[in-house]
């Protein structure tokens, strides 16, 4: 019983992957609001009622990818912090903004897909808010790791703004100062900005395609700054 148990639990993963990798698809050739089971079902050799013992419905099949493109860039920024431990907080930071980045350039339709114009007709469920916010609390680790050890330069915070920073800061970022996670927001804002501007092209003719690792990079290290992280110590 367990070996048939284990075979059918099998099937059901590579028929699930088999699917989502065909919604990739017509996501990269039609868009989100396009996407329909359907279709999906058609091209994989299907009947309906069989995909949707899968995916109820073609929000349910949604939130499969977002959950899938949100882990995957998560776990880009994690690696690239993983990988630099033991550097200086604001290397740290530049790495992870330089791996979402990378991430995004490999994976356009799914970027577009969690970051780009919402899906017509479709609410994102509760199971969504963990995984879309691990990028987001990567950069948040490496800025306590700072708070903890040299200290953060506090940013401005406008008197009439404290009181919304406070807010922010006692729902995802305990124990910063409400001026560094004022900043902190701003700053994510400002991320994503730069790789949806370089993504869909709205650098051509602004920024060379030959210089927008540098270009890059300088603005992710602005954006450490800005948060408070200190200067990397020369000669490290």
């Amino acid at each position: 019983m367990n070996t048939v148990r284990g075979a059918r639990e099998r099937a059901r993963i590579e028929v699930t992957a088999a699917i989502k990798d065909e919604a990739r698809r017509q996501l990269a050739a039609e868009g989100a609001a396009k996407l329909s089971l359907r279709a999906v079902a058609r091209e994989l050799g299907m009947v309906s009622s069989a995909l949707y013992r899968y995916f109820p419905s073609r929000d349910d099949l949604l939130t499969a990818l977002i959950i899938d493109a949100y882990d995957s860039v998560g776990a880009a920024a994690e690696a690239a912090l993983a990988a630099t431990g033991g550097a200086p907080p604001r290397a740290r930071w530049v790495a992870a903004c330089t791996a979402v980045r990378g991430w995004a350039l490999a994976h356009p339709h799914e970027y577009a897909l969690i970051y780009g114009s919402p899906v017509p007709g479709y609410s994102a469920p509760v199971d969504t808010v963990g995984p879309a916010s691990r990028v987001g609390n990567a950069l948040i680790d490496v800025v306590r790791e700072a708070h903890a050890g040299r200290g953060l330069a506090l940013p401005p915070l406008p008197a009439g703004l404290r009181a919304e920073a406070e807010r922010m800061t006692e729902d995802f970022a305990r124990g910063l100062p409400p001026e560094v996670t004022a900043a902190l927001v701003a700053a994510w804002a400002q991320l994503v900005g730069l790789i949806s501007f370089e993504l869909f092209g709205q650098f051509q003719r602004v920024v060379e395609e030959a210089e927008r690792d540098r270009f890059f990079a300088h603005n992710a290290d602005r954006l450490a700054h800005e948060v408070g992280l200190p200067a990397t110590p020369a000669g490290v």
